[in-house]
């Protein structure tokens, strides 16, 4: 009986650690902290007991230099960005604290040429090297949007892992981390990457599972469904989480890499015709631009909770998908409630993922105006053995 009880308490053991091994990751955008209202950002908010991971979003690739993209907010002697970030720390010792470089708006040019020259490569990791010390960051997530896309060059793909390489050398002199943000689904990644070599190189990968749908598409759809739907056929079918973490896994990547992203925003859509509102319904434009965030066709998930508290919206559970959606006029949103994070944070431990992702930290319920602060990210933690 007591060998019994012993392998059930070892097993037990195995079972938290497991779990609470998951990562974490919150991305921070750092504009947020010029935003309105009860949408302006302190870092000073941030919660660094319900992350491992912190990254700085974003820095720039300037030919072979970094390059600060806004003084003013990132530079000590002003708001002092970088300092405030890497001093969370000091509340949690575990922390890592990171900085991303690129993102969307930088583009692929800059990094297709400056990865396709081998002398700026192995500059560029030198000079990444002296800005992590110098900010005491702890580590680079590169942002590339995307190889081999959007300008860049059919090289890319090779020139992207020999830029990791070069960037793990220098780094493992240091212990710094080196992770990634990728396009997750097949019809994106398969243009951008060969998987199975990248990994080699990088401690972590940040999967990118949203936007799978947008206004860009015509007509209403889920922003990042788990799994495909029965009416879904051809290439919709791959246009889900589920589809995406195969695809990856297929050609080498590591699960325990994987970092499942989660969107803490929702896709908004503008409706043709109001009474036309179910998802495939025609749209005419992007949703309204929100109070805070401020962009057409997107609604961070502060945003969402607080219009769904002062107004009736219809929530819709779309319960193949995973994922609800909300509906009021002639506005459409497509969004992650709690319950959509917790199936897919259980999915994480179910596929034995290396941990989860959220884009972005400052648009969860930071303030906690529609219950507990940082609902999304509790949750989060909640299921990978980080219970607070």
């Amino acid at each position: 009986m007591r060998f019994i009880i012993f392998c059930a308490a070892i097993s037990l053991v195995l079972t938290i650690t497991a779990a609470s091994s998951k990562k974490i990751v919150c991305y921070f955008g750092a504009w947020s902290v010029y935003r309105p209202g009860n949408g302006k950002f302190d870092i000073n908010e941030i919660d660094p007991t319900l992350c491992t991971h912190l990254i700085y979003a974003f820095v720039g690739v300037d030919g072979k230099e970094v390059k600060v993209l806004d003084p003013w907010s990132d530079l000590p002697g002003n708001l002092d960005g970088f300092g405030k970030f890497v001093r969370l720390r000091q509340q949690n010792p575990s922390l890592k604290v990171m900085v991303a470089v690129g993102g969307w708006n930088a583009g692929s040019v800059p990094f297709s040429q400056m990865a396709g020259n081998r002398a700026q490569r192995q500059t560029f990791a030198q000079n990444v090297v002296k800005f992590l010390e110098h900010y005491q960051f702890d580590g680079l997530d590169i942002d590339w949007e995307y190889p081999a896309q959007r300008g860049g060059s059919k090289e890319d793909i090779k020139n992207y892992v020999k830029l990791a390489r070069v960037l793990k050398k220098e780094f493992s002199q240091h212990g710094y981390l080196l992770s990634a943000a990728v396009a997750a689904p097949e019809s994106s990644a398969s243009q951008s990457y060969n998987i199975a070599e990248m990994s080699k190189y990088l401690d972590f990968i940040n999967l990118m599972e949203y936007d799978f749908h947008g206004p860009w598409d015509g007509h209403t759809g889920m922003n990042a469904p788990l799994s495909a739907s029965s009416s879904d056929s051809g290439n919709e079918l791959k246009l889900n989480i589920k589809a995406s973490i195969d695809y990856w896994v297929k050609n080498g990547a590591p699960k325990e890499k994987l970092i499942l992203g989660i969107p803490a925003y929702g896709k908004s859509f503008t409706l043709s015709n109001p009474s036309n509102k179910g998802i495939g319904a025609p749209v005419s434009s992007p949703g309204t631009a929100g109070p805070y965030t401020r962009e057409a066709g997107m609604l961070g998930y502060n945003e969402i909770c607080e219009m769904h508290k002062a107004n009736d919206w219809e929530i819709h559970q779309d319960n193949e998908r995973g994922v609800p959606y909300a509906v009021k006029g002639n506005q459409w949103v497509s969004f992650d409630n709690i319950p959509a994070v917790i199936a897919k944070a259980e999915f994480v431990k179910q596929e034995g993922l290396g941990g989860a992702m959220i884009w972005s930290i400052e648009t969860d319920d930071f303030k906690g105006i529609c219950g507990k602060k940082y609902p999304i990210l509790r949750a989060l933690n909640s299921v990978l053995g980080r219970g607070v």
